[in-house]
């Protein structure tokens, strides 16, 4: 079974007076992770580094790390997020899984949900792997997902943005016609870029028609995990 990565954000601020913080950054275990990021600099560190990573921080890295809260209340919101991807890599292994700060990335890709040349319908594939997924969506209510659609670099970049924004579009349609509630969800079409694979074959052009979700904590969690924290 597919492990789920987990990334503690450290280094970039280790100096000065904050040296003590980054070391607890460091040591910290998965469920105090938030409590750590807050620690540092709280949503600063998701602002910077967000900034630097997928396409300008408009990826699901992105989104998923300037989302972050920080301090206690934080580290009580990664532990609901830690059990959720658990979750999910049980469900979906042939899914990339990514806890990050207080959020998850979560990869569709060929193994998962992809998509056929030139195309924005999902396959039957693609829909039993969605439905794998509903039932810990609608355990996990009080998050928001964002969904990012990708392609090949083969075509236009205007055409590619217009497909991908259709495949994101087609993901969402999806799962809130399995009941989830389509107010948790925004989509946006990224085109070709960040590739995953190489599009000088056919295999790695494949991997590249994907979709990424961006899962956070919505104010209705975040209030909650405020009164769980004592705050």
């Amino acid at each position: 079974m597919k492990k789920v990565s987990i990334y503690i954000v450290t280094g970039l601020f280790c100096t000065g007076s904050i040296l003590t913080s980054c070391n607890a950054v460091k040591n910290a275990n998965n469920t105090q992770k938030g409590a750590a990021i807050g620690a540092v600099s709280g949503a600063v560190i998701g602002g910077v580094l967000g900034n630097n990573l997928g396409k300008g921080g408009k990826g699901a890295m992105g989104a998923v790390l300037g989302g972050v809260v920080g301090g206690v209340v934080g580290g009580v919101i990664g532990n609901k997020m830690d059990r959720q991807a658990r979750q999910i890599n049980e469900q979906l292994p042939g899914a990339q899984v990514e806890r990050v700060g207080e959020g998850i990335k979560l990869t569709l890709g060929e193994n998962s949900v992809n998509f056929d040349f030139n195309k924005a319908t999902l396959t039957s594939k693609a829909k039993a792997n969605l439905d794998k997924l509903v039932p810990v969506f609608k355990e996990y209510p009080d998050t928001d997902i964002q969904i990012f659609g990708y392609t090949d670099s083969k075509g236009t970049d205007s055409y590619n943005l217009q497909l991908s924004e259709q495949r994101a579009a087609a993901v969402k349609s999806y799962l809130v016609s399995r009941g989830l509630s389509s107010s948790r969800f925004n989509t946006l079409g990224m085109g070709e870029a960040d590739p995953i694979a190489t599009n000088d074959t056919e295999a790695g052009r494949a991997l590249n028609r994907r979709v990424e979700f961006a899962i956070t904590a919505n104010q209705k969690m975040v209030e909650d995990a405020k009164k769980e924290a004592g705050q």
